[in-house]
């Protein structure tokens, strides 16, 4: 099971003061990305996956999904999501995403924000999310980068020349790290672009979108400080359908 740190007062506090969770969507600059990346939801079953304030489930329904189920494993999260939605058709549940308790082939779209590199395997859990989809179902995700997972020790570094860059090590050596990001003590696992890929075709999925993603030319306008992002990808985008095989 995956660290429960959003549910930590402090914590949650800290994050719920980021733009992504202020302004929903809106203020996730890869958004725009990840929304082209999706299939026409109209009439689809979907499943959200780590769904925080469920700002993804409601768009989802927007968009003309049918049924919206978003899983989270903090309650903190789970109790704001349920009081920003009026919606019916969505309903949350407390889980871990590492076990769906879900029936086979029940979506059409599983989609997935920031959240699978809070946990441990992820060979295990695509498994699963291709028995959960229906055959040409799909499987739409974001993690954080594996550049920027990689770091043992992560940590910004001043270069001679005055240059600050972000520790790019350990790239090859995969599995927990643990990091101070909005509290100390939150605990992440990296794996490489390799392993990610990997993890989809052996479970039956057929890539058809990778993105890894930088802000372009009107975000760093309006956003002159990301440019110092521009040394390694921020997130890693990633679409996939799932084949009519099976695993």
């Amino acid at each position: 099971m995956a660290q429960n740190i959003y549910d930590n007062a402090d914590f949650f506090a800290g994050y719920s003061q980021f733009a992504r969770s202020r302004e929903g969507l809106a203020g996730a600059p890869e958004w725009p990305s990840l929304k082209a990346m999706l299939p026409d939801l109209t009439g689809a079953r979907v499943l959200d996956l780590g769904c925080g304030f469920g700002h993804f489930s409601r768009w989802a329904t927007e968009a003309g999904a049918s049924k919206v189920t978003g899983v989270d494993l903090s309650e903190r999260m789970l109790e704001q999501a349920e009081s920003l939605t009026t919606d019916s058709r969505i309903s949350y549940q407390r889980g871990d995403l590492s076990l769906l308790e879900f029936p086979q082939e029940s979506f059409d779209l599983v989609y997935s924000s920031l959240a699978f590199h809070y946990l441990p395997d992820c060979l295990t859990v695509f498994k699963a999310i291709r028995e959960r989809l229906i055959p040409g179902g799909h499987f739409v995700f974001s993690v954080e980068h594996p550049l920027f997972t990689a770091p043992l020790n992560p940590h910004w570094q001043t270069e001679e020349d005055g240059t600050v860059s972000w520790a790019l090590n350990n790239y090859l050596v995969e599995g927990k790290r643990v990091t101070n990001w909005v509290s100390s003590g939150v605990v992440k696992y990296h794996r490489s672009l390799e392993t990610y890929l990997k993890c989809l075709l052996e479970n039956g999925f057929s890539l058809n979108h990778l993105i890894e993603w930088r802000p372009n030319a009107s975000q760093l306008q309006e956003h002159p400080e990301w440019t110092s992002e521009l040394h390694r990808p921020m997130f890693l985008l990633l679409g996939a359908v799932a084949s009519s095989e099976g695993s």
